[in-house]
């Protein structure tokens, strides 16, 4: 079965789709990459400003996690702008990061878990647009 020269087929309408969702996560990476800097970097200048539980299973010091954050944070934002840019590795390693960002933050939801569920919910967004975009040869 074909289609007619000028009606897009299935195809070409879900990947024009994604490859504008994954402009829109190379954007949603870069700022939950840099709100994760200033997250750490607040979990490192201050420890008593987010709630530690009791009987946490990942109990780090927050100290740790502030570090943590500030490291996925900033591969985070240099693998945005790779995005921006287009580039091949960028794309890798942003499905790479979004991971470890949903990672960290479901270790880091007692802490703070309403930015946790939503960092989650865009890291979820940028995988499924890296993986589903195919560019053109």
């Amino acid at each position: 079965m074909s289609t007619s020269v000028g009606a897009p087929s299935n195809s070409s309408v879900k990947q024009g789709f994604a490859a504008g969702t994954s402009f829109l996560a190379a954007t949603f990476l870069l700022v939950a990459a840099m709100v994760s800097v200033f997250q750490g970097i607040t979990a490192l200048a201050d420890n008593d400003l987010f709630v530690v539980g009791v009987d946490y299973t990942y109990e780090f010091d927050v100290t740790a996690w502030g570090w943590i954050h500030v490291v996925v944070g900033v591969f985070g934002v240099v693998v945005a702008l790779g995005m921006f840019a287009g580039t091949a590795w960028a794309r890798g390693l942003a499905f790479v990061i979004a991971a470890l960002s949903i990672v960290a933050n479901f270790l880091w939801l007692p802490h703070y878990p309403a930015w946790s569920m939503v960092i989650i919910a865009l890291d979820v967004v940028v995988i499924w647009a890296v993986a589903t975009w195919r560019p053109a040869p």
